[in-house]
């Protein structure tokens, strides 16, 4: 949602942001001998409005599609190892709405009855931790990938493996280490380091960290931690994002949609969501004036009259409209992924990107035209959902689309594999396979 705002004002909402001006700045004049503050609106140059948006659109579009690419890497990681995803529901999506829209009213009680500072506090130490680690994740496959940086020094840098394992132990392996450790053994430092490694091996711990990792992978940390200090003492622009789009990106990969009917469910709710919050209430403006965090993308129109350092009005998009429509394109993008074996291209994806694009640039041209703040899941979510279902009726695809799935179910996977069986003429039970 876009929003005209005052310096001190803020993004509109912590969930659903969206391109935002602050075009308003105070001004001391003197007049008839007294001194008088007078408000004058800010009014952007062309070249300094184009150069906002067009960094807050190719942000966006970056993180949509990197976010997507990394999403297949992850469903064939997860698939490969077994492990078990998390998805999100059909019920999972009708309810979000309603549980952010509770989650916002519980931070607008808060904020009544606790002070700003204590809030921006917490605020301020929780996104610099999940930021560190949200950069870190995001950085961590790019800089290690062996196609991008296959360096010598690099390869020689990532021979130094380190193994950090930090467990509790159970009251059973305390006792037997204790019966195994014989007199003559006790005090032994190989012997006992031995001995913990094998019990640990065979007796059940509760296991609390297990990490792999080399030298390349500490100084990715080291360099995650420096922005994240950087954010944390001067809440820079550029350093809030970085965090946005390590946020974004690692989002989009890991938010799952499973079907497509759930990312349908899930783009009408948080459409309604966002004009009513915005429109109907002055909830999300309240909560928006209390605090300020990375969940933002945010560019000075004034960089080039006042350079990188004292820039103050911004254009914002909200990370908000950058994950939720990137996850559904995502789900598009794997559903193509499975129909490349006929046609090897990525028609649904190509086509819900274009749409997004389009609704980017539509919202910028409202906020431009009509001067007022626009929630941009307005323009989003239609064009996001129109134009890939209007391709698949004109492609009589709309049927597979809607059937399919990211991960199986349980249930349809065992119903998959159970025989089916039928009777000749003879009597005799015939068992075939349901998938022939």
């Amino acid at each position: 949602m876009a929003a005209e705002q005052d310096m001190d004002r803020v993004t509109i909402s912590p969930i659903l942001d969206t391109i935002d001006i602050i075009n308003n700045t105070l001004s001391s004049n003197l007049t008839n001998g007294s001194n008088a503050t007078k408000e004058t609106p800010f009014v952007a140059r062309t070249d300094g409005m184009l150069l906002s948006y067009s960094f807050l659109l190719l942000s966006a579009l970056l993180c949509v599609y990197v976010g997507s690419y990394r999403s297949i890497i992850r469903k064939n990681n997860q698939e490969k190892s077994g492990e078990k995803p998390d998805v999100l529901t059909a019920k999972d999506a009708a309810m979000f709405p309603f549980i952010a829209s509770g989650f916002l009213f519980g931070i607008y009680v808060v904020i009544l009855m606790v002070s700003k500072e204590y809030i921006t506090f917490v605020l301020n130490i929780y996104f610099f931790l999940i930021g560190v680690v949200a950069l870190y994740r995001a950085l961590q496959p790019v800089l290690k990938s062996k196609t991008l940086f296959n360096f010598h020094f690099l390869n020689q840098i990532k021979k130094r493996q380190f193994h950090v394992t930090l467990f509790e132990n159970t009251q059973q392996q305390t006792e037997e280490k204790e019966k195994h450790q014989t007199p003559p053994t006790k005090g032994n430092k190989l012997i006992e380091s031995t001995t913990a490694t094998v019990l640990s091996s065979t007796i059940h711990d509760k296991m609390h960290l297990d990490l792999d990792f080399d030298l390349v992978d500490v100084g990715i940390f080291f360099v995650c931690a420096l922005v994240g200090v950087w954010y944390l003492l001067k809440r820079h622009w550029i350093a809030n994002n970085i965090f946005g789009i390590a946020f974004s990106i690692n989002a989009i990969e890991i938010l799952h949609f499973n079907k497509v009917l759930n990312g349908c469910v899930l783009l009408s709710g948080l459409f309604v969501y966002d004009i009513f919050w915005v429109f109907g209430t002055n909830v999300m403006i309240t909560v928006a004036k209390s605090f300020d965090a990375p969940i933002k993308l945010i560019f000075p129109q004034d960089l080039i009259e006042n350079g990188l350092f004292s820039a103050n009005k911004f254009a914002m998009l909200g990370l908000g409209d950058i994950v939720v429509p990137g996850a559904f394109i995502a789900l598009l993008l794997r559903y193509d992924m499975t129909r490349r074996t006929k046609n090897g291209s990525a028609l649904y994806f190509n086509v819900s990107f274009v749409a997004y694009i389009i609704a980017l640039v539509v919202t910028v041209l409202i906020l431009q035209i009509f001067k007022h703040g626009q929630p941009a899941l307005l323009y989003i979510v239609p064009l996001c959902l129109i134009f890939p279902l209007f391709t698949a009726l004109v492609k009589n695809d709309l049927k597979p689309m809607f059937a399919y799935e990211d991960h199986p179910t349980t249930d349809e996977k065992n119903s998959a594999l159970q025989p089916t069986t039928t009777t000749t003429a003879a009597g005799v039970s015939d068992p075939k396979r349901k998938n022939e």
